[in-house]
């Protein structure tokens, strides 16, 4: 059972990780919204950026908080492989 878990873990994040990548390539590329498949994206990856971000306001017009979450992704996922 647990390996079960730890796959499911891993699969997770790299999912997140990929949707909150395809975010960031959305938003340099489209900014002004899309369609179903981008507002899709924005639902799935709000809940993860929104507490990173009310921490970390954007500055400069930049918003760190889709790195900081990729990172902490990276983390968790090396720590389930780990385990």
């Amino acid at each position: 059972m647990p390996v079960v878990l730890f796959t499911f873990v891993k699969l997770l994040c790299t999912l997140l990780w990929v949707l909150i990548l395809a975010r960031v390539v959305v938003s340099w590329t489209n900014p002004g919204g899309g369609g179903s498949l981008v507002a899709m994206i924005y639902q799935l990856t709000e809940p993860i950026l929104a507490p990173i971000r009310r921490v970390i306001p954007p500055t400069s017009g930049i918003d760190w908080s889709p790195m900081i979450a990729m990172l902490i992704l990276a983390v968790v996922s090396r720590v389930v492989y780990a385990l």
